[in-house]
């Protein structure tokens, strides 16, 4: 073993700290620039463990996926005014069948009448008595990023649909949303509304609130999906599988 003098000791320590030091700070900035992704070790901490689905995962093998660990889905239902999901109905049947812990997702438009929003959701999803809360998915599509609707815009047709599908399942329904439309239209108000946070780069500590699920990962790989999209989407429970149960629909 080699031996050091004092000072060639405390030399040789502070060398290995700032070499420490330089590459935390180096995974710190490549993390924030998005260039790599740490969600999963952060991820690993919680027991409640979920996807979320669409058309896009095509026929899925839900017996399967709850084999792997998969304890809740939420599986898309609507978009807008008019559109329907086509896997919706064999997704809510198989998964809930399968064991799991279910719940339907609206995509929000920006350039849909709340109230036909509302209907279109209600009349598709149907009775959801022991389900998950339904949930509004407000993000940016299209154009909408680089010329985003103002805050007088959104906000008062997002209340309006989620006091609507509140008034017709009797549960307060969950926002999900990504980091960006947080702070453009969620922050600072609906902190009654459980809140999905999607962040697949770190983990969701700056949103200055507590959320209840996480989206870490888009490019989760589960045996069990058939679609033309390869990768499922991944996602933690805040608490424990009791707790989940706290909040399904009556």
């Amino acid at each position: 073993m080699k031996k050091y003098r004092k000072g060639e000791k405390r030399k040789h320590i502070t060398v290995h700290i700032f070499i420490a030091a330089v590459l935390l700070l180096f995974c710190a900035a490549l993390t924030a620039l998005k260039i790599i992704r740490i969600t999963p070790y952060f991820a690993a901490r919680y027991s409640v463990w979920g996807v979320d689905v669409s058309h896009y995962q095509g026929e899925i093998d839900w017996r399967q996926l709850r084999r792997q660990g998969v304890d809740f889905a939420f599986i898309k239902a609507t978009e807008g005014s008019g559109f329907a999901d086509e896997r919706f109905a064999a997704n809510w049947e198989n998964a809930r069948a399968a064991g799991m812990y279910a719940g339907a997702y609206h995509f929000f438009s920006f350039d849909s009448p709340a109230s036909s929003q509302a209907e279109h959701f209600i009349s598709t999803a149907g009775d959801l008595s022991g389900a998950l809360p339904p949930v509004v998915d407000i993000e940016y599509y299209g154009d909408k990023q680089d010329d985003p609707p103002s805050r007088e815009q959104v906000i008062p047709r997002l209340r309006e649909l989620l006091c609507a599908l509140e008034e017709e399942y009797g549960v307060k329904p969950i926002i999900y949303t990504t980091n960006t439309v947080y702070n453009q239209y969620i922050r600072n108000g609906f902190e009654d509304y459980p809140l999905w946070i999607r962040n697949v780069y770190y983990p969701p500590i700056d949103i200055g609130r507590q959320w209840t699920f996480w989206q870490y990962s888009d490019t989760g790989t589960l045996s069990g999906t058939y679609g033309e999209e390869k990768y499922i989407d991944l996602n933690v429970y805040q608490e424990s599988i009791d707790e989940l149960e706290k909040l399904l629909v009556p």
